[in-house]
């Protein structure tokens, strides 16, 4: 699991499209002349000192290509597979980390059985083949024990009726449908992946009285490289194979993440349990290919109102239909999904060099279990790079070398569920980490395609950035490129706001600098099978990532960027920056507010902003005169601090887990990001009242973080 990045504040409403979450647009094109162009003011390779030179030549194609090997061919659904847990705590303990487990005792669900079919007028019936099609080529799909097609925290029920096509499923999608007169009480809905979170399609479904839910992937989102295109499908080819299902959770994440039994506190054996219907679904549903959507799409053509003139973004997608509403009178939907609720253990790995300086902390994280035996992109190729990051660190420790901050790494279990392993981690350890911790660093699927994508808090912005620069990225034929010349020339420099999605949400939500970095693909690249049983080492090694060469410089830059957060004399953060995108975040708001008509006085917010870089400032011209250990400790801590005003506030309304003022999940996205979204979301809801009660709140919180800052 990994965010889906979004246009931002009201925008999401119609124009939340997926990118990011491995659903990825195949929009954007990498600009060869620009990135050369802003390449110019550096050389060529790029310098790197002792230290940075031992961590990035200990990267191995070879090595990330076995760790590989031994990820993707296991099972390792959620609380499966301990051994995987422990022989990762074994390579780290070899390379110098100090490793163990660490257990949590969670509610979880698995597949027992499904089954989905139709009927139609004329009395013939249609039965979903529900299954991908195990391939010769790809040894995994051939595993006895593979993971059928499921949704994670699915409900165990069964639902008859007719059925209506509601696009991607967002609230406005519901909103549109009524507004045509499409009944949907009692019937069953038919939606397309992309744009919300899973668990927010089934979500809106069930508010507006539908009884189960069929989700499905649509060519669409595979940009040029298709079938009609004339691409062959996986294993011969590029395109998607046509029986692949994209698996996943459809916990409400925009609720909150983590056990959904125990929320805000960790899941202990002896922990409190709370009915977990609050942020799970209460109606069945079930994954679908392509494939056997068709037919589902096409039995609507002709009935309710065409897609054309629903006239909703991303209605009409690539299958041979129109993409009608229905419902289509006498054909029906028969849904059956059997699942085992299970509370049982589930294994994070911890490792850990203490560094001079055990009141700074730096971590790094990446999640280990994935819905199929293979997860070869996700996560197995950010857990390939923890090991081989592990081994980096280990050649500099023989050097006699020591951290200044401590270094954790953490391969947390249950990811996939609703981000289970760092939440309850995260909330058992939250005493000792709002003391210590400087930032946390994610790598979920460090490797799905070649293109870098950043996504990352204000203050991580610049190092960030700069250390691409020192990475060599071979890329699509260009030899002489960093990572930061491939970086620029896709995305012109903007780093992305951080949503949700991935392991880094609890860190961020307590006040903790946060970095999410990874790269997927662009229009032409072979199509990444999300979540599917096609996601394997010989998809990987065949097309995603052939070489591992992607794997290596991805490895690299993580490496080089913990490197200086743990061992930079002076945390390496950028404060002014903050209030430059704090400022931005303001401009998007003020004009979202004048589109909305709404009466919100944003002073408040504006004088508390303009605190914010006084203070970032005043604590710049000391960082830039620090020279005694006394000095540098002293920005350090407030270095360090700063962010924990941002959460200084309380939880968001009707969800108190997102706490930071600044950005936060969309609540009918899930994964995308909305800026100031207290303010924002009650705009969007016509609650002016609450709208200002929000502007206050903010600001608080923003001078609260301006007086942590002020020397």
């Amino acid at each position: 699991m990994k965010p889906v990045h979004c246009l931002s504040l009201l925008a999401f409403q119609a124009l939340c499209v997926a990118a990011g979450q491995h659903e990825h647009p195949h929009s954007t094109v990498f600009n060869p002349h620009r990135a050369l162009w802003k390449r110019q003011e550096a050389a060529f390779p790029p310098t790197l000192d002792q230290n940075e030179a031992i961590l990035a030549n200990s990267f191995d194609n070879a090595s990330l290509e076995t760790w590989s090997y031994y990820y993707t061919h296991g099972l390792h659904l959620a609380g499966t597979n301990k051994t995987i847990a422990q022989w990762t705590a074994d390579r780290w303990n070899e390379f110098g980390f100090s490793a163990k487990l660490v257990e949590y005792y969670t509610y979880l669900n698995y597949p027992v059985s499904h089954s989905l079919s139709a009927t139609f007028p004329n009395g013939s019936t249609w039965t979903a083949s529900l299954r991908e099609d195990p391939l010769p080529e790809d040894d995994v799909t051939n595993y006895p024990n593979s993971v059928p097609t499921f949704h994670g925290y699915s409900f165990s029920g069964d639902a008859e009726a007719e059925y209506v096509y509601v696009g991607r499923g967002q609230q406005v999608d519901f909103e549109r449908l009524k507004a045509l007169g499409v009944p949907l009480e009692g019937k069953i809905a038919l939606s397309r992946y992309g744009g919300p979170f899973r668990g927010l399609k089934v979500k809106n479904a069930q508010e507006n009285g539908l009884i189960g839910v069929v989700i499905f992937t649509d060519t669409a989102d595979d940009g040029n490289v298709t079938e009609a295109n004339g691409y062959a499908p996986y294993p011969h080819g590029p395109a998607r194979n046509p029986t692949s299902v994209q698996r996943g959770s459809v916990e409400y994440l925009s609720t909150h993440p983590g056990d959904p039994t125990t929320p805000g506190y960790p899941s202990h054996f002896d922990s409190p349990r709370t009915d977990p219907s609050l942020v799970t679904p209460q109606i069945p549903s079930l994954p679908i290919s392509w494939k056997d959507a068709q037919p589902l799409i096409q039995a609507l053509d002709g009935y309710g109102t065409s897609g054309t003139t629903v006239n909703r973004t991303n209605w009409v997608g690539k299958l041979n239909a129109t993409y009608s509403t229905g419902p289509a009178p006498g054909t029906t939907i028969s849904l059956s999904n059997v699942v085992r609720e299970e509370t049982t253990w589930i294994w994070d790995t911890i490792g850990i060099i203490n560094g001079t300086h055990e009141d700074e902390v730096i971590i790094i994280g990446n999640h280990r279990d994935a819905w199929v035996v293979g997860g070869a992109a996700d996560p197995n190729s950010g857990s390939a790079v923890l090991v081989e990051l592990a081994k980096a660190f280990g050649a500099l420790l023989k050097t006699g070398w020591k951290p200044r901050r401590t270094i954790v790494l953490a391969s947390w279990d249950a990811e996939e569920y609703a981000l289970l392993g760092s939440t309850e981690w995260v909330e058992e350890y939250i005493p000792w980490l709002s003391k210590a911790a400087v930032a946390y660093l994610n790598v979920d699927v460090a490797v799905s395609g070649p293109d870098p994508e950043l996504a990352a808090s204000p203050e991580l912005h610049e190092i960030a950035t700069e250390v691409l620069k020192k990475i060599v990225y071979p890329y699509r034929g260009y030899n002489n490129l960093t990572l930061y010349d491939v970086w620029y020339g896709l995305t012109e420099g903007e780093v992305e706001v951080l949503g949700s999605g991935s392991d880094y949400t609890a860190f961020i939500h307590n006040g903790i600098g946060s970095l999410d970095f990874g790269a997927g693909g662009g229009p032409t690249d072979p199509i990444y099978h999300y979540h599917s049983n096609y996601d394997t080492f010989h998809w990987i090694s065949t097309f995603g990532d052939p070489g591992f060469v992607a794997h290596k410089a991805i490895g690299q830059y993580v490496t080089l960027l913990a490197y200086h957060l743990a061992n930079d004399p002076i945390i390496p953060f950028n404060v002014e920056n903050y209030g430059v995108q704090l400022t931005l975040y303001l401009e998007t708001l003020a004009d979202d507010i004048a589109s909305a008509n709404a009466t919100v006085d944003l002073s408040p917010l504006e004088s508390a902003v303009a605190t914010f870089n006084a203070s970032a400032a005043a604590l710049t011209e000391l960082i830039n005169t620090a020279s005694t250990e006394q000095e540098i400790s002293f920005v350090n801590a407030k270095l360090r601090d700063f962010g924990r005003g941002f959460v200084s506030q309380g939880g968001l309304p009707t969800r108190e887990f997102y706490k930071h003022v600044a950005f936060a999940p969309g609540l009918d996205t899930g994964y995308a990001p909305t800026t100031w979204p207290g303010i924002t979301e009650a705009v969007a809801a016509g609650n002016f009242t609450l709208a200002n009660i929000w502007v206050q709140k903010s600001a608080k919180a923003v001078e609260v973080a301006a007086g942590i800052l002020t020397p």
